[in-house]
This record gives structure tokens, sequence and C-alpha cells, in this order.
């Protein structure tokens, strides 16, 4: 069964060249294409993307508003993946909070831009560990909800172990692998801890580790 792709982006030469690199793969199907965040959640609603390919900066609305408006209420198990000319965007950490699975450089080589469609399409996140602990290190603190801190007091002594893993960039098998446990054990933990944390991504899951404390920047690695 073919991935099916959706690309936002308000420059027709970034859409035209990633919908070149996407195609040349057999297991990959560019369904649509849109140049602004109201296009994106129309689309979205329509052509029932599995991977949204998704600009921050675009006129009319923002990737951000538009991710908040197509994940909202659960309406979609679409992934939607962040793109950026800048590693450090303010908007990339607020759009992790509200859902994205990650982030790409819009520098990004062909061989990356495949291998993370296709990471992000079995149902893992874009964390590069270096990138993730400079963008927490900058926003996390400061973009935290004033007075709520994140309760990890449900989670079992196991599934905080997974958390703290899953904060460092590791998939399912690297922690299985780290754990000495299978790998299906280890997605067993991860939906106790989304359904726990009430959160949907990984990636929310990781913002809560480090609003909590479980994590901190200076725990990641470089």
């Amino acid at each position: 069964m073919s991935t099916r792709i959706l690309i936002v982006d308000d420059q027709s030469l970034v859409r035209a060249g990633f919908r070149l690199i996407l195609e040349s793969q057999p297991d990959f199907e560019v369904v649509g294409e849109g140049a602004d965040g109201e296009e994106a959640v129309g689309l979205t609603r329509r052509l029932h993307p599995d991977v949204v390919l998704m600009d921050i900066r675009m006129p009319r609305l923002d990737g951000l508003e538009a991710t908040r408006r197509i994940l909202e209420k659960g309406a979609t198990s679409c992934r939607i993946v962040m793109l950026t000319t800048f590693d450090l965007d303010e908007y990339v950490y607020a759009a992790l909070r509200a859902g994205a699975c990650g982030f790409l450089l819009k520098d990004v080589t062909p061989e990356q831009l495949i291998a993370s469609v296709r990471l992000v399409s079995t149902g893992d996140a874009l964390l590069a560990p270096s990138i993730t602990r400079r963008l927490i290190e900058r926003y996390a603190t400061r973009d935290a909800p004033s007075g709520l801190t994140p309760d990890l007091s449900s989670l079992t002594e196991r599934e905080v172990d997974v958390l703290r893993l899953m904060a460092r960039g590791l998939g399912n098998q690297e922690i299985a692998e780290k754990l000495f446990v299978s790998e299906a054990t280890v997605k067993t933990h991860v939906a106790h801890i989304f359904g726990k944390l009430q959160v949907e991504t990984r990636v929310q899951a990781v913002v809560v580790a480090y609003e909590s404390r479980l994590v901190t920047p200076a725990t990641m690695p470089d």
C-alpha cells in the first residue's frame, strides 16, 4: 500500500522539488499540493493523506495554525512534518506541542527526505537529539503553560524508563534493545504512556517529559 503524501509550501519550486524526489519511490504517492495553511486544512480533509509536509511560514494561514486545525480533537490520524529554513525557528517548538511529529530543514538531501517520510509513516517521530535538545532549551520553559506542570505519577517505573529513552530520540527497536525487551512490549508501553499523559504523538510525550523536568536539555546528547 502506498504512503499518501500532501505537500504544502508557498514556494512552487519547493513543492515541485519535493514531489520529484518523493515520486521516485514506488511506495510513495503525492496526492496533492497546497500553497498556504487554508489549502492545507481543506486538502487534508478531502484527500486523507498519511503524511503532510507543512511549511511553517505561509500567507493567509501559517503552518502552525493549520496544524492545530487539522489535528484538533483527533480529527485525523495523518502525520504532519513541519518544513523550515531554520532549525531553531520559534514556531517549530509550538508546532511540536500542537501535535506535529517532527520537522525537516528545507535543504534536506533527497535521501534524508525519503527516509524521514518513511519513518513518520510507520508511526515514529523525527527527533534528532541534538536539535530537539536545543529547541527545548530555548523554548520549553518559556512556552510551558503557567501553573500547569505535567503529572507523571501515573506512569510505572518502566514507562518512565521508556519515556526517558524516547526523549533521547530513540525509536522503538532501539528502546527494546536498551531495555532487553521485545519491540512489541515497547509499543505497549508507549501506548500506555500516550493514554496516561493524554497525548497523541511521541513528540508531545517528549515535550511533557521536558516540561515536567523528567529530562533536561543538559542530559540530551549533542
